[in-house]
């Protein structure tokens, strides 16, 4: 009787033990259903979610981060030719973004509009001196005279550089080269501190394409290079993207600082305050030259600056800034062809110092951690008129100033993020391992226990 009850109790416990690993393999599914749910109605732009909450808010603070670089043979590069011994000067760092979103308007079509306010607050305890100290750099009015009018006019800007007494190169500081200031050439001010309205949808009915950007600047794409595919708006703004990132697929935003969509490549998983993140960063590729990417040839316009559409590393932006001579690239050249370095002293690429990258949760999609990393700069070249530029042997692409834009969320609000979410996450997922373990364990010890109870004793 004893035996029954005891094979009895071992097929009840394995039964038991099945039941609870059953439990938690279905748990399984149906934790990841109620994840999946509470993350896709927690990433919509809304008023009530957290999306919106940190869509709103000014949260992490973020800085602009600026290197100079100083020319320290001016008089040689005109007078005899000379390459320029360049010097980087910085950081110069300034909190940016500490406005909120303002205008924010939501639309039928399931989209929000708004308006992003710039401004600069320098901040000396970062930087490595005031905003006073000067700088000598390329005479960014010289330069966009001698490409905004035909050959046939530099006398007449010979003539104009002669009467302000101006040179190639000028020295001011940092604060009128960054945020500008009168030149007396050409009555100007040099200051781009603005961008345009932005369209993104909301997500509300398909959480695959929040953030993603509708319009810009009320148009759905660029009109910048005559060209359907590079005018082309794709992703997001890069604050956030669609949650549940795979690692395999590009994440793709549009950046107004260099007029064009880009996308970037998952790189490496990483711990940022306890918080697991991918990192994604722009490709080599990016700005490569047409031979190498042939998806870039309709960034190509200037045939002669660009050696015939063979120079890697640089984006000619001069058609969204007004046609004046306006360079973009990773700062130093990285991944640049090395010419461009050649025509300059004092330029060092490093992939880990130059590049851009984002850290992005992949759950949410919300960006937590980047480092955007851009190089301005400018072109000037030959002339058998003007003065200050019949020493120069070709067309130079010349450094102004690099930026790095960075920010990464605080202590408290990782703490609230791994609290609300990450922790929650953690909790369901053990409880479904726990629940398939034990009882597995359970029901294997069972097993094993009812087969030796009914395995037959041998009398002597």
């Amino acid at each position: 009787m004893g035996c029954c009850n005891r094979r009895c109790g071992l097929i009840a416990g394995a039964v038991f033990g099945a039941a609870v690993a059953i439990l938690g393999g279905v748990l399984i599914p149906v934790g990841n259903k109620i994840i999946q749910e509470t993350v896709e109605k927690e990433a919509v732009i809304e008023p009530g979610t957290t999306a919106y909450d940190t869509w709103t808010a000014v949260g992490a603070k973020v800085y602009r981060q600026f290197w100079f670089f100083d020319v320290k043979n001016p008089l040689e590069v005109v007078q005899h030719g000379s390459r320029p011994v360049l010097v980087e000067r910085g950081p110069y760092t300034y909190r940016t973004r500490y406005l909120p979103r303002d205008n924010i308007t939501f639309n039928p079509n399931e989209t929000a509009s708004f308006l992003i306010p710039f401004g600069a607050i320098f901040e000396p305890s970062m930087s490595v001196g005031p905003e006073e100290d000067e700088i000598t750099s390329l005479n960014l009015a010289l330069a966009g005279a001698y490409s905004l009018i035909s050959p046939e006019l530099h006398l007449a800007l010979e003539i104009l550089i002669r009467t302000t007494n101006a040179s190639l190169f000028q020295r001011r500081p940092v604060k009128e080269l960054l945020w500008g200031y009168k030149d007396p050439m050409l009555k100007e001010t040099y200051n781009n501190t603005f961008d345009g309205y932005y369209n993104v949808y909301t997500g509300k009915n398909d959480i695959s394409k929040v953030g993603i950007v509708d319009m810009w600047r009320g148009s759905r794409s660029l009109r910048f290079w005559n060209n359907t595919y590079c005018d082309m708006i794709n992703g997001t703004d890069a604050s956030s993207f669609p949650p549940f990132l795979k690692k395999k697929e590009p994440l793709y935003f549009f950046t107004s600082d260099i007029c064009r969509s880009v996308s970037a490549s998952y790189e490496q998983t990483r711990n940022l305050k306890g918080i697991e993140v991918y990192r994604y960063s722009l490709l080599p590729s990016t700005l490569a030259s047409p031979l190498d990417n042939p998806d870039n040839k309709c960034f190509c316009s200037n045939m002669k600056t660009t050696r015939n559409c063979t120079l890697a590393g640089v984006l000619d932006i001069s058609t969204c800034q007004d046609g004046r001579p306006i360079y973009i690239s990773l700062p130093h050249f990285l991944h640049g062809s090395q010419e461009l370095r050649d025509s300059l002293v004092g330029l060092n690429p490093h992939e880990e110092h130059h590049k851009t990258f984002l850290d992005v949760e992949p759950t949410t999609g919300f960006t937590l951690n980047f480092a955007k990393r851009i190089q301005v700069n400018m072109m000037y070249g030959p002339s058998k008129v003007i003065t200050v530029l019949k020493k120069v042997k070709d067309y130079t692409i010349f450094p102004l100033v690099w930026l790095n834009e960075t920010a990464t969320l605080d202590d408290a609000t990782a703490d609230m993020f791994k609290r609300e979410l990450i922790s929650r996450i953690q909790m369901l997922e053990i409880a479904q391992q726990a629940l398939l373990g034990v009882g597995v364990a359970i029901f294997v010890i069972c097993l094993i226990s009812y087969c030796v109870v009914r395995r037959p004793t041998i009398k002597l």
